[in-house]
């Protein structure tokens, strides 16, 4: 139950008194329980205009694509929302999911974005990234360089060696 007084975190849906401004867990801008209220209104109206199961000749595009068994525990969310999907096996896959190949989940288009953030989520809390420092991963090891950072966990070392000494993250 949702309090207009107090405030909430939109990402976690933890409750605030209302002269709290951030979240403690998730760091973002809290709503008050009006602005929640109102957010939850409006996403149970996107909820319930959806068509829900996708039929012949629908317009639907690609929005993750991975090993079956990473793809159906996103199953019940999607239909939680009333987002119609279809996975779909490449042409080198038996279809049943035994194989080791690569899967499709798809939607309508105009469920695309509210289908890829339900996916990013259920990634994100399935694997923690939320909870690693991501600042590094674009790190790129080049031996010509005197040092490099590694893109794992931030250590910085002298390329004379291909192998980070901290996190024994290897680059050869």
């Amino acid at each position: 139950m949702i309090d207009p007084e107090l405030k909430y975190c939109p990402k976690c849906n933890d409750e605030y008194r209302a002269e709290i401004e951030v979240c403690a867990e998730c760091g973002v801008a809290l709503l008050s329980g009006a602005d929640m209220l109102a957010a939850v209104k409006r996403a149970n109206a996107r909820k319930n205009s959806r068509a829900g199961e996708i039929g012949p000749g629908e317009d639907i595009v690609a929005i993750h694509k991975g090993q079956l068994n990473e793809i159906r525990p996103m199953e019940k969310e999607l239909q939680a929302e009333n987002i119609g999907y279809l996975i779909t096996g490449e042409d080198s896959s038996c279809k049943k999911g035994c194989c080791p190949s690569t899967f499709r989940l798809q939607v309508r288009r105009q469920d695309a974005p509210d289908a890829f953030a339900i996916v990013q989520a259920h990634i994100e809390r399935t694997t923690a990234l939320s909870h690693h420092d991501l600042s590094n991963c674009d790190a790129v090891f080049n031996p010509e360089a005197r040092q490099a950072t590694c893109p794992a966990c931030g250590f910085e070392f002298h390329t004379n060696t291909t192998t980070c000494p901290d996190c024994g993250l290897c680059f050869g």
